[in-house]
Order: C-alpha cells, then structure tokens, then sequence
C-alpha cells in the first residue's frame, strides 16, 4: 500500500553472491570474531575502521570489486544504535547485499534498510537508485515499512498536490485496499452535520473543508478509535504567519498521514479490533469569510469557544473530531496532531510528547519505544493549567492566556472534548526530520506510529 514510493525495490531474493555486511561493536572488531580474515583484519586497520559507531569499511576484493562491508556499532549500546546501521541502504554503491548473520533482529533490520534508503522522486526527473537487501522483509515488517513510507509520501507532498480534496483521495485509496466503509461530510454540510469549528477553520479556502471518516472491522470488536488533524496548510489564518514559519506548513497535515500509516498497518494485519479513522481534512487560508481572533464559535460538543489566535487552528479541528469519536464510547481513542510550536522548545523535532491518563498505556508505549528506536516522552495533563483557558465571554478560550506550557494546555483543551472514551492519549508530534538521520533523510517522518502498532499487536495477541 503506497502512494509513489514501492518499498520492494529496496529488496531482492536472497542470493549466495550478495555482498557481506559484518555489524561490529569495538569489542567484538578487537576480539576478530565474526571470522574475518587476516587480510580484511589489515585492511580495517590501515584504513582506520575501529567499530566507531556510524563507521564504514568497504573492503575490496578481487576483479574491483568489494569483497565486504564492515560497519561500526560503537559500544552496541546508546540510543538509535538499534538503526544506525540504515544509512547503509543510502550510502552503499547499488548493489545486492546482505547481513552476515541473524541477530535476532531480521526484521528490525529490514524496516532500518527500507526506512534509511527511502527517497521522495516524485518530482524528480532521475529516480534514486537505491542498493538493495537480499532478504525480503516479513509480512509484519512489509506492513510496517508500508505505513511509514505511505506516512512520509503523504507529508512529502505539497499542498499544490495534497489539498483537503487529494488528502480524501489517499484516504479513499487506503479504504478500498482494506475493504474498509467511507463517510465523507464536506462542505457546508459541516454546518448541518454539527462540525461548526471544522467548518470555520477551512471555509475561507477554495477547497471545501471536509470530515473522513473510516470504519473496518467487527462490531463487536474492541472500538480503536485514531483522529488526525489534516490541515494540508497553515497559512496561520488572519493571524498570518511570517514566511520563515510558513515554509514548512505543508506538513501540517502530519497527524493525518501517521493516523492513515497507523491504520494501514492495523487493517493489514487483521487485529481484532473495530477501526475507526476520522481526519479533518481543511486549509487554513485567508479571505473574507475567514474566522477571526474574538470570534466565538460552537462546538460538536457543545462548549463555546473563543479564539484567541487563528493559527492555533488545529484543536479547533480535533475537538470536533474528538467529540464525534468519544460519542460511541470507544475502547481506545488516539489523536496524533502537528499542534504546538511549545512541544518542540520542550523536546525539540526528534522527542514526541504524549498524553494520557491511562497509566497501563503509557507504561506499555514507552516500553515498546525504546526497543524498537521509535522515540516518544509522557508529559502531564496538569489540571491546574486549565485556569490558563478561561474565557470572560465563552465557555473556553482555545488558547492559553499567557505564554507558558503551550503544549500542555492545548492538551488540557483537547481533553474537554474527550468523555466517554475509556481511554484517550494524545501525540503533539512534528512530523519532520530537519536534519538527516541515519533511517531518515530530510523530511516527512511517522513518528510513534510504529510503537502504537507494536502495542496494539501484543494487546490483540493478549
């Protein structure tokens, strides 16, 4: 399931004549395990490959060609170590290659090749011609590498490609693969529907605001509820944000495609569950329907709600979104947002901050981060902060009155809208990698998405 990027050309059947890739800790390099021999031992040596982490060895062979790859753990420990070998997948000359041994991590190492070689040609005239793995990937680890390829293609785009109207196309496209059931309200529809506030915030683009809304598998399943904000651009509204933080907005839609990327991995793997996948799928442009700072607007929910800024658009989105969900009580209900500037001064672009008060689950995320390099940090729903809200003419004002904790009361905010839900959690991710790493190049990135699948899966296998 992709849009533009096929993760097979990354893998080739496996082959006796596949170039050698030998993974080494400085231990292990020191100790000559592995078997190498004197001659590759030397070469290591005269070239200076110590196992330094991140370290490359081509060793040459016979005829000009390379005999093995040597790569360098470092210690074997530390954080990321666990893919620092997927640059490989960018940096090797196009050839076959494969890993020397088993690990106990193939399919770990397979996500790592796929993710660190993706590249985003769409656009480009000469494709990138990419080395391939002689070790074709697992169903689970084919899902995987599918939804976040599908979440980075989706980012990736530009909003010239990817407006409200292309944003429903790919979701109608992930529906169809799965055999999955589409509602989609548009328009002013919104308005008789009770979407006020997704209405609002994208009535003032040439293309209609919209609610997807996605449902696959059995009733009586437990109810998994994902919500994604689908701003496809923020110009930030009347609140018009400067050109240098406008830059990038392409990618606000990046809770929508990790939901989407979520959920394909979800339905391909047939979890027991009931799917429920609802984006809001809008621009935030100017014109002289726009919304404006003062504005009252009504809520799915009921609450009253000021605005305080119109670039703070996207819980406007989500609490209607919210709401709807929460109305059939799910099990599970996860919203994933590209919402706060404060989340990245807290924990920069690389460290997502999710909130939960559903201490099992968080317990559970963490834990599941950390083994597979997925990174995500717990912050607080400090209820005290919900005084920061408080509005002299509505119900609520939608941002904070001061300058503090931004992140946190957008959470605090969401969560008025979120009561029957047994369990809700949200993500305030940034959807981007802003400099390279070595299982992502620059730009559009799934993030928790495969640490939210791997829970899930064990939760199902429970």
């Amino acid at each position: 399931m992709h849009l533009y990027t096929n993760p097979k050309s990354h893998f080739a059947a496996r082959s006796k004549t596949a170039t050698p890739i030998y993974l080494l800790t400085k231990h292990e390099l020191k100790g000559k395990q592995h078997g190498l021999g004197k001659t590759v031992l030397a070469w290591a040596q005269t070239t200076g490959f110590a196992g330094e982490s991140g370290q490359v060895c081509l060793v040459p062979g016979d005829h000009g060609k390379i005999e093995c790859v040597l790569f360098g753990l470092g210690s074997g420990s530390g954080d990321g170590k666990a893919m620092a070998h997927a640059k490989l997948a960018r940096t090797l000359p196009k050839a076959k290659y494969s890993f020397s041994e088993d690990r106990g991590n193939a399919g770990l190492d397979q996500i790592a090749w796929a993710l660190g070689g993706y590249s985003f040609d769409r656009y480009r005239a000469r494709k990138h011609k990419t080395p391939q793995l002689a070790s074709k990937p697992d169903a689970d680890a084919h899902r995987i590498i599918e939804g976040v390829f599908f979440t980075r293609d989706l980012i990736n785009t530009p909003a010239s490609d990817m407006g409200p109207d292309k944003l429903e196309t790919a979701f109608r496209m992930l529906a169809r693969n799965h055999q999955a059931k589409v509602k989609v309200i548009k328009g002013d529809a919104l308005i008789k529907q009770n979407f006020p506030m997704v209405h609002a915030v994208g009535r003032a683009s040439v293309t209609a605001p919209r609610v997807l809304d996605l449902k696959w598998g059995k009733a009586n399943h437990p109810k998994v509820t994902l919500v994604g904000k689908g701003v496809t651009f923020d110009t930030g509204g009347l609140n018009i944000k400067p050109g240098s933080s406008m830059a990038l907005m392409k990618k606000d839609m990046g809770g929508a495609a990790n939901v989407m990327g979520l959920a394909h991995m979800i339905m391909d793997a047939k979890l027991p569950v009931r799917l429920r996948l609802i984006v809001g799928a809008v621009e935030n442009s100017i014109a002289g329907n726009a919304f404006r700072p003062g504005d009252v607007l009504a809520s799915r929910k009921g609450l009253s709600v000021e605005i305080g800024n119109t670039d703070a658009e996207g819980r406007l989105v989500l609490g209607d979104l919210l709401a709807l969900g929460d109305e059939e009580k799910p099990q599970l209900m996860i919203d994933m947002a590209t919402l706060t500037g404060a989340a990245r001064v807290a924990l920069g672009p690389d460290l997502p901050p999710f909130y939960t008060d559903d201490d099992q689950f968080a317990a559970e995320l963490v834990d599941q981060a950390q083994s597979i390099n997925d990174p995500l940090w717990r912050m607080p729903l400090w209820a005290p902060y919900q005084s920061m809200l408080a509005s002299k003419i509505a119900d609520v004002n939608h941002i904070s009155s001061c300058g503090f904790a931004g992140s946190v009361t957008a959470a605090l905010f969401l969560s008025r809208f979120v009561e029957k839900a047994e369990s809700w959690t949200h993500f305030d991710i940034f959807g981007w990698t802003p400099s390279e790493k070595p299982w992502a190049p620059v730009g559009g990135e799934a993030q928790c998405i495969r640490t939210l699948y791997a829970v899930l899966k064990n939760r199902a296998s429970r």
